[in-house]
Parts: C-alpha cells; sequence; structure tokens
C-alpha cells in the first residue's frame, strides 16, 4: 500500500517523458529521410546528365574505362596484338575440301618465322594503338561489332601492306561503299565490303576461290585494294583513281564520292593520330579543282566502275600514295 502513492505519482511523469520522446523521435526520423530522399535526387540527377553526356559522347566512356584500375594497360594490348595469327591465315577463302587435312597437318609443323618488316611495311601497319584506336572509332561509328570491326580493319592493314596502299584509304572506301556490310550488293552487281564487279573482275578471284569468294571479307578487300590502286595509278591522283572506282570516269564529277572518301580518310588519320573525333561527324573536306583535260586525254575510252586496267605508274600517282 505504501508503494501505490510512489507508483501513482511516477506514471504521469512517465507518460510526460514518452509524449516528449516520441515527437522528437519522429522529428529526427523525418529529417533523415528527408536528407537522404534529397541525396538521392541529386545521385539521380547527376547519373541521368552523366548518361546523357556518354550517349552523346561515346570517347567519354572509353576515357572512364582507361582510367580504370582494372582495364588493359596499353601494354597488354600491344602484347595481344602481336600475339595474334595473321588474319590472312584464318580467313583462307574457298579452301578446297581436300586441302583441308594438310592445312591441318601444317598446323603442328614448326612455324616459320616471318621476314623482317621495312620501314616502309611499318608505317602501312602503323602501331597496336592506332589500329585499336582506329577499331574502335569505326565500330561506334558504323554499328559494327567490336570483333567483326578489329577482323576487318587487320585485314585491311594486311592488304595494304601487302599491295603498298594506306589502310585508312582502303578504310574509307569501304566506309563509303558498303558501312562495313561485308553482304552488300548494288542493283548493278557490285558486291561485298568495296563493291567490286565480281564478274568484270573474276580473274582476280581465281587464286582466292573463284566469284564466289567475292563474299568474303578478306578476299573482297584485297581484289578491291588492287583495283583502286590500279585506278590511282592509271589516273595519275587518288582523285583521279577515286573517281575511276565509282565508275564516273566518263562524267565531269563524280557526284562528290571523292570528297566523301577523303573527308572519311581525314578523320581516319585524326582518329589514328589519337585526337577526339565525334562518331556524328559530317565535316567534309574541300577538293581542288579537277585538271584540264587535253583532247587527247579525253578521246581515250574512259573506264567504268572497276573495269578499266592499270597502265605505267606516274610519278604524281606514286608521291601522293607514299604522302597519304
Amino acid at each position: 500500500m505504501s508503494n501505490q502513492p510512489t507508483e501513482a505519482h511516477l506514471a504521469p511523469q512517465m507518460v510526460q517523458r514518452a509524449a516528449a520522446w516520441n515527437p522528437s523521435t519522429a522529428a529526427r526520423i523525418g529529417q533523415f529521410f528527408s536528407v537522404a530522399h534529397r541525396a538521392i535526387t541529386v545521385l539521380g540527377i547527376a547519373a541521368l546528365f552523366v548518361l546523357g553526356l556518354m550517349f552523346f559522347n561515346p570517347d567519354l566512356a572509353d576515357k572512364l574505362i582507361s582510367m580504370s584500375p582494372f582495364s588493359d594497360s596499353v601494354d597488354e594490348m600491344q602484347a595481344d596484338a602481336a600475339a595474334a595469327p595473321p588474319l590472312a591465315e584464318l580467313m583462307v577463302p574457298a579452301t578446297p575440301a581436300s586441302a583441308i587435312p594438310a592445312i591441318a597437318g601444317a598446323a603442328t609443323a614448326a612455324p616459320v618465322p616471318a621476314p623482317p618488316m621495312s620501314a616502309e611495311d611499318r608505317q602501312l601497319l602503323g602501331t597496336p594503338r592506332q589500329q585499336k584506336l582506329v577499331t574502335s572509332w569505326l565500330a561506334k561509328r558504323y554499328r559494327v561489332a567490336s570483333d567483326a570491326a578489329d577482323m576487318l580493319v587487320s585485314a585491311t592493314y594486311l592488304t595494304a601492306r601487302d599491295i603498298k596502299l594506306d589502310p585508312l584509304l582502303i578504310l574509307s572506301v569501304i566506309a563509303i561503299e558498303s558501312r562495313f556490310n561485308p553482304f552488300a550488293e548494288s542493283p548493278m552487281g557490285a558486291q561485298g565490303l568495296m563493291q567490286v564487279m565480281s564478274k568484270v573482275h573474276h580473274d582476280k578471284f581465281q587464286e582466292l576461290g573463284g566469284v564466289k569468294a567475292a563474299l568474303n571479307p578478306v578476299a573482297n578487300i584485297r581484289v578491291g585494294s588492287q583495283i583502286l590502286k590500279e585506278y590511282v595509278t592509271r589516273g595519275g591522283s587518288v582523285e583521279a583513281g577515286l573517281k575511276s572506282y565509282v565508275g564516273a570516269a566518263d562524267m565531269a564529277n563524280d557526284g562528290g564520292y571523292g570528297m566523301k572518301v577523303l573527308s572519311e580518310y581525314q578523320n581516319l588519320k585524326q582518329v589514328a593520330m589519337g585526337k577526339n573525333v565525334s562518331i556524328y561527324t559530317t565535316a567534309t573536306i574541300k577538293l581542288p579543282p579537277a585538271p584540264a583535260v587535253s583532247a587527247s586525254a579525253a578521246a581515250k575510252p574512259a573506264a567504268s566502275n572497276n573495269v578499266a586496267s592499270a597502265a605505267p605508274a606516274k610519278p604524281r600517282a606514286e608521291e601522293q600514295l607514299a604522302a597519304l
């Protein structure tokens, strides 16, 4: 009985303390959620901003990846590129079935050391880093799978070394002709990456498996590059060679084809040098005015698309090819 007054006296105090504690706790919890809500909102807006920036500038994503401690170093990429087998050996077009056992047996033989490359060959092949920059840019610009773009660029560089032609010029022609679609075909019958008239140039495909090899990327790049160099040599300049390649040799102009190819070529040169070039660029260059054609030259039969044969080399063409 003596404890009842004490308990009765303490009960109101406990109720008062609980009433005072509840609003304080509720206020603190509300303040915490308010701050958390604002922080999440700011982070969400920042994430949307970064995603939008990366969408309009894809190169930023590559830079962020390269800054990551988990990204491959340049030395590792060069080692991987050096260890890769030659692409020309991986894609022999139209290999006869009877030759498959021989090739399989040869694979077990000791590898033959590659001959040392000259300074010109090294310049045409570029560095692994340059090829990687070009491959990445082309894959994004033309929406090509990275592995496929790497294969096509590697095949182009190897072909350029063999025929002594700038690989970036070949890639520029491929970009304008087919947008890197190896199965492209025009109403006139031009096929493949470089839109080669396989029926006209069937002789050039004989060693590569016949005209059916026109849709083989490696064969198409090789034959198209050979034709392009013949036209450049015959025409005396890269501009004249491109005009013949598109089938406008007998016309006053090529409809802007040469300007498109050379503009893309300038883009690729900037990319290979490590400069930031937007994949959405539409910048074009201005071609110099075409030289006057003499009456005797005009009287010669004009070349149609991928039809003309090569003539003796002209000094200006050789100088231009070396300068590209």
